[in-house]
């Protein structure tokens, strides 16, 4: 079995359910992996101060033979198919995807760390991820 990863889903932009959609179908056509689970989605509000509208974000569980790595570029290649324009750090956007935690492994990169650093500050991802039955 292969590990599983924890993808965040975020939208606040645009058809924020079809921006989730597109991204649950992209990710399960990942090469060498597969969606095994998926939260509730949920309305959030913005964590910045940058004045923007109310996020929808789910959490999915991906079972994946991609590396960290290669599966950041795959979360990254989504995101720009979806039009995301990285202008305003924590600014509005069609499609965010972040790794979470990706099975019991520790990365510690200047632009990958795992588990997310925000885990602890974001409750919906708590929440989620419990809803997945994530355990620590």
């Amino acid at each position: 079995m292969h590990p599983l990863a924890y993808i965040a889903l975020g939208s606040n932009l645009g058809d924020r359910d079809q921006f989730l959609a597109r991204a649950r179908t992209a990710l399960a056509a990942l090469p060498g992996s597969r969606v095994v689970a998926e939260s509730s989605v949920e309305e959030t509000a913005p964590v910045s101060d940058v004045p923007q509208g109310a996020y929808l974000n789910q959490m999915v569980a991906l079972e994946t033979e991609l590396s960290p790595r290669e599966l950041l570029a795959e979360l990254h290649r989504i995101e720009n198919d979806a039009g995301r324009v990285r202008t305003t750090h924590w600014g509005p956007r069609t499609l965010d995807l972040d790794i979470v935690r990706y099975g019991d492994q520790r990365v510690d990169e200047p632009d990958l760390v795992i588990p997310h650093p925000q885990l602890s500050h974001r409750d919906w991802w708590q929440r989620e991820l419990a809803e997945l039955g994530a355990t620590e």
